[in-house]
């Protein structure tokens, strides 16, 4: 909090000169500046402003009142009048205070004229007795104006589409999330000073009038805001301030989807929230990482991003800070983790910018640490504040908000094609509906979706109570099993292949029809892999295989017949020699981990069962195939 003071001192030195005297000889000039000066130490703005412009009115060559005028202007981002004002007191004493630089040059940062601003920002440092903090904070600027004057000669391809009166109103609209699949987004407005969440639900590609998030969530006393939404659109994190059961200032609480409304919200506790500020929470897709905003102690500036990881029992672990590589001596707001798990966009006023805060990313390399962050370039960074962006799962659409000219009122929501080299890691997702066999009855099973060759969960998480419905996104370049289960169902599972950027742009959905267990009742191991023309089990299947362990387990008295299948190329004994090893490899390993040999048997049927057309590459990779058939149940 140091650099934050020091800041401050810097940056608001409005009483500094009522100290020193007004410098005038005109009587009432000065009764009208100490006046203002009272004002200012009760934060009376207006009431400064209008006595200080009544002082200049009686001396209108009186550099102290005017460069307090611009002072106050400064603080109020102001900026056009403080430049006015300050550029008067330079006409008038050029060598008046070193401070008047500073401050033309922070607001000329500010509106936009670089050029300008590093021209006052150089004139600044050749005074004499500046301290080292007041060297430091004007090097960060000058880096701001080197980078914004090379950024303005390049500018990246910005179309910022308005989202429409479905969503937006005179009211103020901000911070949207979107599920994976864009059919969702949550937001917060604000109404007479209150915030509460909105959400909107796409239709026909349209966008349909906002509702009222849920009641149960938002309140009439309290303001929600700072949100952020799993991938699948089940868990909503949000920040919520001065709570009676809150343990700090602004906390993060959690709430979960059930059927068409919410759950109450909880606060998560210690040791995400601490007496401090805690806000602006962001949740990777497998739903184990959040990333959030915090004062605390031990951070590397004023706000940092953090991380914490969610373990065994539902508690979280001891919060890291993300460090140098991405936090500052100074802020970090509005963290965004997108579903590729490795790229993350966020908000800062530490890097270098076109000034206040920019929009960044950073990937994490292939050691797991954060690479320095990328400025998203101009024009989508302004002399503005940016801050709140989102992304789509595909990468392809950002989405924020903006009270840019053309809109319904305040701040609006927008979103806009991120420029290619700005987009994350292709993401495709998985939307699938669990049914009865018989019945089509929706059912509330548990998904869980795993990454084969490293054998890590990327989701897990039960479909839908009321419609069975599920979504898990799943990064390109991977290979995942997902595997669905139910007391007393068959285990369902499905394969996906993302080697290439082309099938990760297309989303499989998937209706999933459990089957009851019960004699002759058959599952196809999809997730059991073998070398071309081998029967040795590939490490990629221990998953598949240690659900059918759990599954024999679970059930003492099940007998089960393996059978191991081919497709119709090339000999028809060699394939029946082989579909037989097989289905024996899959026997083999059940027995070496403890299934009694007299519930199990197995056999080889070749080419002779197909259940696709052996004419094309996808049926016959379909008819290669391990299943098992309940024999007793």
């Amino acid at each position: 909090m140091r650099v934050l003071f020091i800041c401050m001192l810097i940056c608001s030195p409005i009483l500094l000169f009522s100290q020193q005297g007004g410098r005038t000889t005109d009587k009432q000039a000065q009764k009208y500046y100490e006046q203002a000066n009272r004002h200012l130490s009760a934060a009376d703005y207006s009431k400064a402003i209008e006595e200080l412009t009544n002082a200049v009115k009686a001396d209108p060559r009186f550099p102290a009142a005017l460069q307090q005028l611009g002072d106050i202007y400064r603080k109020l981002k102001n900026y056009k009048e403080a430049i006015t004002f300050y550029r008067k007191v330079i006409a008038i004493d050029p060598n008046f205070h070193s401070l008047t630089y500073f401050g033309i040059a922070e607001s000329e940062l500010n509106s936009g004229d670089y050029s300008s601003a590093l021209q006052h920002f150089t004139k600044y440092l050749s005074f004499p007795g500046l301290s080292d903090n007041s060297r430091k904070l004007t090097a960060r600027y000058i880096a701001d104006c080197h980078f914004s004057i090379e950024a303005i000669k390049k500018p990246v391809e910005f179309k910022p589409v308005n989202l429409g009166p479905a969503v937006n109103t005179t009211s103020q609209e901000y911070l949207p999330v979107v599920t994976a699949d864009e059919e969702r987004i949550i937001f917060t407005r604000r109404v007479n000073n209150n915030e509460d969440f909105f959400q909107s639900i796409k239709t026909n590609s349209s966008w349909a009038p906002a509702t009222y998030l849920s009641s149960a969530i938002n309140t009439a006393n309290f303001n929600e805001g700072a949100q952020c939404i799993s991938p699948d659109g089940v868990y909503l994190f949000f920040t919520g301030c001065n709570r009676p059961e809150g343990l700090g200032r602004c906390d993060i609480y959690v709430c979960k989807r059930e059927g068409n409304d919410w759950s109450e919200p909880f606060n998560i506790g210690a040791p995400v929230n601490t007496a401090g500020w805690e806000s602006q929470p962001s949740l990777s897709a497998n739903g184990r990482t959040l990333y959030f905003v915090s004062n605390r102690p031990g951070g590397l500036g004023g706000y940092d991003i953090w991380s914490t990881e969610l373990l065994e029992g539902g508690k979280w672990a001891n919060p890291v800070n993300l460090g140098p590589s991405i936090n500052t001596p100074y802020d970090e707001h509005s963290p965004f983790i997108h579903p590729d798990n490795s790229t993350l966009y966020f908000s800062s006023n530490g890097w270098p910018g076109l000034g206040n805060r920019d929009l960044y990313f950073s990937r994490k390399n292939s050691d797991g640490q954060w690479q320095k962050p990328h400025n998203l370039g101009f024009p989508i960074n302004t002399a503005g504040e940016e801050s709140g962006l989102t992304v789509s799962a595909d990468g392809r659409t950002a989405f924020f908000a903006s009270n840019m000219k053309g809109g319904y009122g305040g701040m609006d929501i927008y979103s806009f094609e991120l420029p290619p080299d700005d987009r994350p890691q292709p993401v495709t997702y998985v939307k699938g509906k669990v049914v009865d066999s018989e019945t089509t009855e929706s059912l509330n099973a548990e998904i869980k979706i795993t990454e084969l060759k490293s054998s890590a969960v990327i989701f897990q998480e039960e479909s839908d109570q009321v419609n069975g419905e599920f979504l898990a996104t799943m990064p390109e370049g991977k290979i995942f099993g997902l595997t669905v289960y139910k007391d007393g169902y068959l285990f369902h599972s499905e394969n996906f292949t993302l080697d290439k950027a082309a099938s990760a742009s297309k989303p499989f959905s998937l209706l999933i029809a459990l089957q009851k267990i019960r004699t002759n009742g058959i599952v196809v191991l999809k997730n059991i892999f073998f070398e071309t023309n081998k029967a040795e089990l590939l490490p990629e299947s221990l998953i598949e295989l240690s659900q059918l362990l759990s599954f024999l387990r679970s059930h003492p008295n099940t007998v089960i017949e393996i059978t191991g299948h081919t497709d119709n190329t090339g000999n028809d004994a060699a394939n029946q020699t082989l579909s037989e090893s097989r289905a024996r490899s899959v026997y083999n390993y059940l027995v070496s981990h403890g299934i009694a040999p007299l519930r199990l048997s197995y056999k080889g049927s070749g080419k002779t069962r197909p259940i696709a057309d052996n004419s094309t590459e996808e049926g016959r990779r379909i008819n290669r195939r391990t299943e098992f058939r309940i024999v007793k149940y």
